[in-house]
């Protein structure tokens, strides 16, 4: 008995060490990560030479062998013109301007943190972006936060500012916040079937005032101000609270109405600004796009006259900044999964 008192104590006194160790790392570790404030960097990738050696690994598959000399004869030729242009250019001291078109990619989630990044990708580009080049935002969003997609929608209004032409692509979906930011451009594009609109407001807040009081527990909240909080999750709800924070959804709603309104004015917003949501070819006869087309048919037309430039800044994630994505993603597909089957979207 004494061997297994003494066993049991060293094993109890191994167990609280452990445990004190894992907790000392922990905090080290979690100090650290908050001090770490490393940042990410850009990547910038020239889709015109992908396009070019795609197509050019495909002729060489199709072509026979005279075809092919033929062709190396003329883009030997053309190449020759080529740098004569460009001699005479240098001689003049000018340089041969090509036209640039900048990718940006843009997936928001409900709280739409993306827009961090989209902030360093639209700086990076103002730098060297001029009136003869185009941005072109690819967007996939259902919405989300009201703040996070005003400022989103804010950042793409700095190209806006700057007289450089920008035009929004929705593949998929583009609704309530992420429309907010599509009607920015100066042309919208839509595949037929993606969706678009919701131009609401919606909050859900449940109750549990019921639940409480059954199990006679006591809820108080203490406010300075007569409307600090309107409605509540745990208090019992008044009739002015609720009208108050109706009001308040209203407000937003003008608000939201004023800035699509503001961006494409040619909208008849008494009928789009319902809630509703379209898909893309209905969305066109609404004048909600301009165009039909999807963001790999508008790029490739544009390979032909533009040097394609896609941007992204990118930035290194630890392991507990990866589980918290982890469980955001899966926080969003829930989000979207409540839409599919309610037709709402979170504004």
């Amino acid at each position: 008995m004494e061997f297994l008192y003494e066993y049991g104590l060293f094993l109890a006194k191994a167990i609280t060490f452990v445990i004190t160790f894992v907790v000392i790392v922990a905090v080290v570790a979690s100090s650290a990560m908050k001090q770490n404030t490393k940042k990410g960097q850009l990547e910038i990738t020239d889709l015109s030479e992908e396009y070019l050696e795609v197509e050019e690994d495909f002729i060489h598959h199709l072509l026979s062998k005279d075809e092919l000399k033929a062709k190396e004869k003329r883009d030997k030729k053309a190449a020759k013109e080529k740098a004569k242009k460009d001699k005479k250019l240098a001689a003049e001291d000018k340089v041969a301007e090509v036209s640039r078109l900048f990718v940006l990619d843009f997936k928001g989630s409900v709280d739409a943190r993306e827009v961090g990044a989209l902030r360093e990708e639209i700086s990076a580009v103002l730098t060297v972006a001029t009136e003869k080049d185009e941005v072109f935002v690819q967007l996939e969003s259902g919405g989300g936060m009201v703040h996070g997609y005003g400022l989103a929608a804010s950042q793409l209004d700095r190209i806006r500012q700057h007289n450089i032409p920008l035009t929004a692509s929705v593949d998929k979906v583009a609704a309530s916040g992420g429309y907010m930011m599509a009607c920015v451009a100066n042309k919208i594009i839509s595949a037929p079937f993606a969706i678009l609109g919701s131009i609401g407001v919606i909050a859900q807040v449940p109750n549990f005032n019921k639940l409480l009081k059954k199990n006679h527990v006591d809820f108080e909240q203490f406010t300075a101000g007569e409307f600090k909080r309107t409605v509540t999750m745990f208090g019992e709800n008044t009739e002015k609270g609720r009208e108050k924070f109706t009001q308040e959804l209203e407000e937003t709603h003008v608000l939201f109405k004023d800035f699509v309104g503001e961006h494409r004015p040619s909208l008849d917003l008494t009928q789009v600004a319902t809630g509703e949501h379209w898909f893309g070819k209905q969305a066109k006869e609404l004048g909600l796009v301009d165009e039909i087309q999807t963001s790999d048919d508008y790029l490739h037309a544009r390979s032909k006259s533009h040097k394609i430039v896609q941007v992204k800044y990118a930035t290194k994630k630890g392991l507990a900044e990866k589980l918290g994505k982890a469980a955001s993603l899966s926080f969003d597909s829930l989000i979207n999964k409540v839409w599919q089957n309610n037709r709402i979207f979170p504004s």
